[in-house]
């Protein structure tokens, strides 16, 4: 995996909590939810664990101020971030809900 990869919705249906749960599943993975009021923001950190969100609802910008770079996501799109990234967050203008889950 690359430092940090977006995969955008590739279901049929519009995307869902219940199919992105179903997929998460299918890779072994066990997810939790959050969610987070429009506009809030997460300061620059990085975790010792790889791991996979996936929006459910609304939308967040992740920053990756290592990279210069910016990483849109909304309803149904997916984020793969590797251990050790620094990344910050900016949640869009009618909050989010997303689904978190660790890599083993």
């Amino acid at each position: 995996m690359s430092s940090a990869r977006v995969t955008k919705w590739q279901g049929a249906d519009p995307p869902n909590e219940a199919a992105m749960q179903r997929l998460l599943r299918q890779e072994g993975l066990s997810a939790h939810a959050w969610q987070n009021r429009p506009y809030d923001t997460y300061a620059a950190h990085s975790h010792s664990y790889d791991k996979v969100i996936y929006v459910v609802r609304g939308s967040i910008t992740f920053g990756l101020p290592d990279l210069a770079e910016k990483l849109v996501l909304a309803s149904g799109d997916r984020l793969d971030l590797q251990k050790g990234v620094r990344h910050d967050a900016e949640v869009g203008p009618e909050g989010v809900v997303c689904l978190e889950a660790h890599l083993p």
